[in-house]
């Protein structure tokens, strides 16, 4: 593909068979405030490199698609008020328009797989919205799961959305999903959403290896691994829970729908939290990141 722009580093790597991990921007652009933004991208893509992989932070910038940014690329997602939000649907836009813009989870997973990248750390995945028999709100990440084939490790589904409509559809599309050393699906900010994993996994390479067979098998979906938020950075479920009905219901007071749902409840949410549900997100997109190259690894 012509707009795809690979860094020296990943171009090797990918090049080398080497373990690579995708990273999502739009964590960058519309998930976290700045400078808290700037300083988690580089924390988590250290932590990549230091788990023994290559980090490939995903964007558009000017019409190509970038696999692998450099500082100053970062720092432009983390400022710049005028990035897009990239689901599967915008990316022929903004790179016909070149413009810039940040990838979602359905986004990075598309530019990953064009990119031959296989294994993508993101925070929490987005799914079937509270009240969506009447908005028909369902994110794109849901489908792109099952048609792309890249693992996403994540925290589960974003507390904001309907957990147990989200793991049915899963279910119904045919994605394999798992928890990682929990009998309980984690919900983002909180490590049990109170609701069973479909499944469990308790190492890196049965991860890979279930992967790995799911493809061999002629599997084209993805594969979503759920790994918990670390215990000391997470907001138990009992609290987050009035919290988030709150922000949901001042959100549809407003009348706010549609991409700008989620990211107005994260900054809501983080309101309301006086701060601890950034931190918690902070640490669990660095956990994800460390479990994600640990299975790269063994794929590679």
């Amino acid at each position: 593909m012509n707009q795809l722009r690979y860094s020296e580093g990943v171009r090797d790597a990918i090049d080398q068979r080497a373990p690579v991990v995708a990273l999502e921007t739009t964590i960058l652009s519309h998930g976290m405030p700045y400078p808290h933004n700037l300083r988690a991208a580089r924390e988590i893509e250290q932590v990549v490199r230091a788990a023994g992989a290559v980090p490939a932070t995903i964007g558009v910038i000017g019409g190509e698609i970038c696999i692998g940014l450099s500082d100053a690329q970062l720092e432009h997602f983390a400022q710049s008020r005028d990035v897009l939000k990239l689901s599967r649907a915008d990316v022929p836009y903004a790179l016909a328009a070149r413009r810039d813009g940040a990838t979602t989870v359905a986004a990075t997973m598309l530019c990953a797989h064009l990119a031959g990248i296989t294994v993508f750390a993101t925070g929490g995945i987005g799914g079937v919205h509270r009240g969506a028999e009447r908005t028909m709100d369902v994110s794109a990440d849901l489908h792109e799961l099952a048609r792309t084939p890249v693992l996403v490790v994540c925290a589960g589904a974003k507390a904001i959305l309907d957990i147990p409509k989200t793991l049915e559809l899963l279910e119904t599309l045919g994605v394999p999903v798992a928890a990682y050393c929990t009998d309980d699906f984690p919900a983002f900010w909180s490590r049990s959403s109170g609701i069973r994993a479909p499944r469990r996994i308790d190492d890196a390479a049965t991860a890979a290896a279930m992967f790995a067979i799911a493809r061999g098998t002629g599997l084209s979906s993805g594969m979503l691994l759920a790994n918990p938020v670390p215990a000391d950075a997470q907001i138990e479920y009992s609290q987050m829970q009035p919290i988030v009905e709150r922000a949901v219901d001042e959100a549809n007071s407003a009348g706010i729908s549609g991409k700008a749902l989620t990211p107005w409840l994260l900054e809501r949410i983080y309101q309301l939290t006086q701060g601890a549900s950034l931190q918690a997100n902070i640490a669990l997109v660095r956990s994800n990141a460390q479990l994600a190259a640990e299975i790269a690894a063994h794929l590679a």
